[in-house]
């Protein structure tokens, strides 16, 4: 079992450059410990792709140190590069399922690349399969589930192996609330028994719900990281660079809204929501998007059976680390 805390991802003031000159990553100093739940938010091009890609080494950075289970992946070799991809699972949006492949198969790949013993791998895959709730959809192929039932094919997958890291970028993208909202609590069960999950998402109701900590990239850079945070949009320019007119049309909207001006360190304090505008030379200022309840259409209420599920994965994933 390994040691929760200990430093499972570490950046070093890593960048990624393109070939065409765009800068995807810049500076970024991260540390992710063993067991952490964290979600990566921020708008589309703020690097969130990237920061996936340098996870699974399908990039390598152009300068900082990477690493990944303890081990220096900035500069790997070929061979060791799929090495290092067999210890962490991935599921995404659009599921990546062998589409001419049944679910029992597309589950069994997984566990033929890295040479498990066939007799082996059929009892992995129906153990899988059942925690999931799968096992009555082993002969169905892709096109026959619904979005929410090929996801959970794609998590199987990703989890047959036992990584020690789960990566899920958007996993609820293309789901419903409903599929979303268990989807999301399957991955809580796997993370209270020692896998570390790392989501990429843009959905802010399902960040906001689970108070996780929450990395924010916007162009790049990390702008934010929280211990138990939410989805809050970071909007350009810096201050500074705005133009005197702005300034005042600003805080005129400001006067009509019964804001109050602090002049003495120029931040303007919205009085009834306490949201904050900063406007303080050379430093970017936010504004926070209103704190959204989720709507009754997103709330789950899990029946037992479900419920029973989540219970039997998670003993099962402490029952196999502890071996």
């Amino acid at each position: 079992m390994e040691e929760k805390g200990a430093t499972i991802v570490s950046m070093d003031n890593v960048a990624m450059t393109y070939p065409t000159g765009t800068q995807a990553l810049k500076g970024v100093n991260v540390k992710i410990a063993k067991g952490e739940f964290v979600f990566i938010v921020g708008e589309s091009g703020s690097g969130k792709s990237t920061f996936v890609k340098l996870l699974l080494r399908e990039v390598s950075p152009t300068g900082g140190k990477l690493m990944v289970n303890g081990k220096d992946i900035t500069h790997l070799k070929h061979k060791q590069v799929a090495a290092h991809r067999r210890r962490i699972g991935c599921v995404f949006q659009d599921f990546r399922l062998l589409k001419d492949r049944n679910v029992y198969e597309n589950v069994a790949f997984a566990q033929k690349v890295i040479g498990i013993q066939s007799r082996l791998i059929g009892k992995n895959v129906h153990r899988i399969l059942s925690l999931v709730g799968l096992s009555d959809k082993e002969k169905a192929i892709p096109k026959e589930l619904s979005g929410g039932e090929q996801q959970r094919v794609a998590l199987a997958r990703a989890l047959v192996n036992q990584p020690s890291m789960l990566i899920a970028d958007e996993p609820t993208g293309n789901l419903d609330p409903k599929n979303s909202e268990e989807i999301m609590h399957l991955l809580e069960a796997i993370n209270a028994q020692g896998t570390t999950v790392i989501v990429v998402t843009h959905n802010q109701e399902i960040v906001g719900s689970m108070q996780k900590r929450v990395i924010t990239l916007d162009k790049g850079v990390v702008v934010r990281d929280d211990e138990a945070g939410s989805y809050k949009r970071q909007y350009a320019p810096n201050y500074g660079e705005v133009s005197q007119k702005m300034q005042e049309e600003l805080i005129e909207a400001a006067k009509r809204e019964e804001v109050t001006i602090n002049s003495d360190d120029n931040n303007m304090y919205e009085s009834r929501t306490g949201s904050v505008v900063n406007t303080s030379e050379n430093t970017d200022y936010q504004q926070e998007e209103p704190s959204y309840s989720k709507p009754e259409t997103f709330v789950y209420e899990e029946s037992m059976q479900t419920t029973n599920r989540y219970h039997t994965l998670a003993e099962a994933m402490k029952q196999g680390r502890d071996e």
